[in-house]
């Protein structure tokens, strides 16, 4: 069975959150978004074996700490090839919110439909052209780790570089809504929901 733990990190309050596997302890971070030192400390009381960081999208406050992370467990960082081109642009994301730069990690290719400890990986561009989100079976039940997709009664920004209205509806009906209802959804920030309550009172998005 899975664990899961999720906390907020960086400027932006990410939500990043660690799952292992209870019994191998092997596991991975998803989203890491700054703050490695605390993430580091979070894994070392857990006694978590990281085995890969995985990012729901490229924007800085998802990847803040993922290239000393990467580093220092010496493991691959997994971001959907669409999204390439904000990593290559990390620089100028930064920039626009008068905060230091981040230096661009390598990251190795994540294609929907990824496995990861029995964990699955959905395409659900919107916000960005390689928005992920994941979903998998814990002590808690279904999660879905929804990335800046999905919020409580709210969608991600889709006035960004690569963003879309119409892709990021349409990955919420086709991708998210099928989900079951009592799935517990841990956005990229902010208050946790489900897809029950989403999909009866999310007026961005309605099934």
């Amino acid at each position: 069975m899975l664990n899961l733990k999720t906390f907020k990190v960086g400027d932006l309050q990410c939500n990043c959150s660690l799952v292992w596997n209870e019994v191998t302890h092997q596991g991975f971070i998803v989203d890491p978004g700054g703050e490695s030192n605390r993430i580091k400390e979070e894994v070392g009381i857990l006694k978590i074996q990281i085995m890969a960081l995985l990012h729901t999208h490229a924007h800085f406050d998802h990847v803040g700490a993922t290239k000393e992370l990467q580093e220092y467990y010496d493991c691959p960082a997994y971001l959907h090839p669409d999204d390439d081109f904000l990593i290559e642009n990390l620089d100028r994301q930064t920039a626009f919110f008068g905060l230091p730069s981040i230096e661009a990690p390598a990251m190795t290719k994540l294609e929907d439909s990824d496995k990861f400890l029995g964990v699955d990986t959905l395409h659900t561009p919107g916000h960005t052209p390689g928005s992920c989100c994941f979903l998998g079976d814990f002590h808690q039940g279904k999660v879905l780790l929804s990335g800046d997709t999905l919020f409580h009664r709210s969608v991600g920004r889709t006035d960004t570089p690569g963003g879309s209205k119409e892709q990021i509806k349409e990955s919420i009906l086709k991708k998210i809504y099928p989900c079951h209802p009592e799935t517990l959804v841990i956005p990229g920030h902010g208050k946790f929901t489900t897809i029950g309550e989403e999909k009866e009172y999310n007026l961005f998005v309605r099934q």
